[in-house]
This record gives structure tokens, sequence and C-alpha cells, in this order.
């Protein structure tokens, strides 16, 4: 087994897996996202285009519903004082577009993510998504975590952004652990379904 040699000019560190942890952890490539696709349950399940969506890197999460949020949130040091903020959803049109001024949006993807206890999830916009002045914020998805996401879209575009349902907006992304952990056991578990 080769170890990997860091050198500083001050210090030199070697870095040894320890006993029973893999020594890669590595972004998910498209072959290994297939294989996941094929358990029970699957790692992302409700897509609505699979060969489109499945990308080299990732996979395409797609618009469900657009929010106005309502209310104001808080955040406290003890989570049974959080409270998340009212959200108002947003109709479509007849051919399944919204017209969005620029603001904060909660969004909901269609697809329905099932993380394995030793990979986490991470998400970027679709470059589409930044050229026409809109961006998706998100949390990490944790290891353990099954549910139907939501997250913060933000229209920074002075003209607004006219948006399709089902698009796809962001890519997710799939990192393996080192070693498996105990899961998500937060209030978002099982979220949407």
């Amino acid at each position: 087994m080769q170890h990997s040699k860091l050198t500083f000019p001050l210090a030199s560190i070697t870095i040894r897996p320890k006993k029973g942890r893999s020594e890669i952890n590595a972004i998910l490539s498209k072959q290994e996202i297939y294989q996941l696709l094929q358990q029970q349950p699957p790692l992302v399940e409700g897509c609505i285009n699979l060969k489109e969506q499945v990308q080299s890197n990732g996979i395409d999460l797609t618009l469900r519903e657009v929010a106005l949020l309502q209310s104001s949130g808080k955040i406290a040091v003890s989570d049974d004082q959080r409270l998340v903020s009212d959200l108002a959803p947003l109709m479509f049109d007849g051919l399944g577009f919204i017209d969005l001024m620029p603001g904060a949006y909660i969004i909901t993807y269609n697809e329905v993510v099932h993380l394995p206890k030793n990979i986490i999830a991470l998400a970027r916009p679709r470059s589409s998504l930044l050229r026409c002045g809109v961006t998706v914020d998100t949390a990490v998805w944790d290891a353990g975590y099954s549910g139907r996401s939501q997250s913060l879209m933000v229209v920074y575009n002075p003209q607004g952004f006219r948006l399709q349902r089902n698009a796809r907006i962001v890519q997710l992304v799939f990192l393996r652990l080192t070693q498996e952990t105990e899961g998500y056991r937060g209030a978002y578990q099982g979220e949407n379904i």
C-alpha cells in the first residue's frame, strides 16, 4: 500500500488511512450512479427523463413547485425553537410556465433522494440558470437522508425569469465518505414524500 506524503516548508506529514477505512473518497461516476439507481430504495426516484438527467458526474433535479415566502423564520440555539417561513405555492400557466420577478423563492424538486449511509450529495445550479441571473442555494444532503428536498432560488435578473415546470435546474453530485455514518436523523427526514 502506498501512502501520500505532503511536504510543507516547516513540517512533513504522512497520511495513512486508519484500519477499516477506505483510502478513497470520491465523486461518484455515471456508472456508479446507474448501479445505485438499481438498488432498493434507488439513489434517486421520480426522474422525469432519466437518460437526460443522469450526467457524467451527477443527476439533474427538476422543478416541481415554486413558492413565495409568507412569514419570517427563526433559527435558535435549540432546534425546538426553529420556525421555518410559511410558504404560498405559485401557479404555473396553461403551458406549465411561471414568470418570476426578482426576489427569493422556495423550490421543491420532483425527485426523491435516498442516500446510503456512506454517500452525501451537494447541488449546484445549472450554468444556463446562472447565465440568466438566477441561482439556487442548497444545504448538504447528509448521508442517510431520504426525501423530496426544497432549496432557495434567487432571481437577481432585474427583468425577471420565465421557468417551466419539470425543467432541470440543479445538478446533484454524490460523494462517497471514507466510512459509513449513523445517517441523517433530522427534522427533514422523509420530507415531502
